[in-house]
């Protein structure tokens, strides 16, 4: 998968995350903003990478502001975010 443009998924609301995605030169680089980031920070990173290198992704910049997503909320918008990044129809459903 290729980054294409910009892209983001999700808000501002409580539990939730929004996630904006770029192309990047330097690996997977991840500015988290949390309110919970104290507790679950390194979790919320190993899950916004892992998501990130399950589709391919090794090149890219994301911003994160987290308001308290549960872990399957962070892929789901990462997800999203990167699809739509890389203007992509297809989605895997078997995974």
């Amino acid at each position: 998968m290729e980054i294409k443009k910009i892209s983001s998924a999700g808000t501002m609301e409580s539990s939730d995350i929004f996630v904006l995605i770029e192309k990047g030169d330097h690996g997977i680089e991840i500015d988290l903003k949390s309110s919970v980031i104290h507790q679950y920070g390194d979790q919320i990173l190993s899950v916004i990478k892992q998501t990130l290198e399950s589709i391919g992704l090794i090149n890219v910049k994301v911003a994160a502001n987290d308001r308290g997503a549960l872990d399957c909320t962070i892929r789901a918008r990462v997800l999203a975010a990167a699809y739509r990044a890389a203007e992509s129809v297809e989605y895997d459903w078997s995974e």
